[in-house]
């Protein structure tokens, strides 16, 4: 397992980390469509399997399952030395009913870290993220309660998710202002089925030393292999669940099949499968210092490990770049006239 720098910090991170999205038995039907369970043994078991092959670093959110997956984490953790271990968790978005309990405010964000803290079972996060950008809270509220986290020992690095561009530039500017704890990582959607993320966050994150988490890299499951020209819709899925389909990134048919059918011509080259050959393109990207990859079980978990430790040759690479490209909006469309002066990323 390669180990890469996260951003600009000192914290080397493996380039698979774990998403527990899946921990954490849940009513919540957005969740359940993610094979959520409580059973802490299988939780322990695919941790197990993810340290033995160098992925320590494992990423949840006080808001999966309400919270039952951080518990579920802390729990199937417990057995090992907390220093060999990386825990990344979230907070922003709404867990209660409460007025306060939303945002980025820092009356929230110090509430949800010690409460993460506790589900957790540890007395500090390693990566803690926003899950979001909230613009109801001044951005300079915001990072100073996480710089206060930091500097109490509770949170060792600072990371946002699901920023636009202005919001973590505006966000960088005010940490370099005061001096204050800056964001390291960006965890971001990004999937050779939706390439939006090259057009203005890969370049802010090369010129700004942030590095990527990306999150869904196998484009919310339809990168799995089992979606194809004229076969059956397969039985267990998160797609089958409209309100799991729905809240993920929208992608046509003919988009989707055009890079299976492109996966698949260098699958025959190579032996290996279309989320092996979808997680190893993401792997040669700039700026991409780890890819976030869920599990229901263990077959699937060993799978995804196996997109490491090989490449894609560079004529297998830009068949898939071509493959996956699409229109671009303004001003890209326009700046992509003047390679001169706006030199691509990739």
């Amino acid at each position: 397992m390669e180990y890469r720098q996260l951003g600009k910090s000192g914290l080397k991170v493996p380039e698979l980390c774990f998403g527990a999205g899946t921990f954490g038995g849940s009513s919540n039907e957005f969740f359940k469509a993610w094979g959520a369970t409580a059973d802490i043994d299988e939780a322990r078991k695919l941790v197990d399997i993810c340290m033995e092959s160098g992925i320590n670093f494992f990423d949840t959110a006080d808001i999966y399952s309400d919270g039952q997956s951080e518990e579920v984490l802390g729990k199937a953790i417990d057995h090992l030395n907390r220093e060999d271990v990386l825990i990344s968790t979230k907070a922003t978005f709404r867990l209660g009913k409460g007025p306060n309990d939303v945002g980025s405010s820092r009356y929230h964000l110090i509430q949800s870290a010690e409460r993460s803290l506790k589900r957790l079972g540890t007395d500090y996060i390693d990566v803690y993220h926003l899950h979001g950008f909230d613009a109801t809270s001044p951005v300079e509220e915001t990072l100073r309660a996480l710089d206060d986290l930091v500097r109490e020992g509770k949170v060792r690095y600072i990371a946002c998710s699901n920023f636009s561009g202005w919001h973590l530039m505006k966000s960088l500017s005010v940490s370099e202002r005061y001096g204050w704890s800056r964001y390291v990582g960006h965890q971001a959607y990004y999937s050779l089925l939706n390439r939006e993320f090259e057009w203005e966050l890969m370049p802010l994150g090369i010129d700004q030393g942030v590095g990527t988490l990306v999150w869904s890299p196998l484009g919310w499951g339809r990168l799995t292999g089992k979606l194809r020209r004229g076969a059956p819709a397969p039985e267990q899925s998160r797609l089958n669940s409209k309100l799991a389909s729905d809240a993920g990134p929208q992608v046509s048919e003919e988009h989707l099949y055009k890079i299976v059918d492109a996966i698949d011509e260098i699958a025959k080259e190579t032996g290996k499968t279309v989320p092996q050959i979808s997680l190893n393109w993401l792997l040669r990207r700039p700026t991409i210092s780890t890819l976030i990859i869920g599990a229901r079980n263990e077959e699937q978990l060993r799978q995804n490990i196996a997109a490491t430790g090989w490449e894609l040759t560079k004529e297998q690479v830009a068949k898939l770049d071509a493959a996956s490209e699409v229109p671009l909006t303004y001003p890209y469309w326009h700046q992509r006239q003047f390679q001169e002066r706006n030199p691509r990323a990739v």
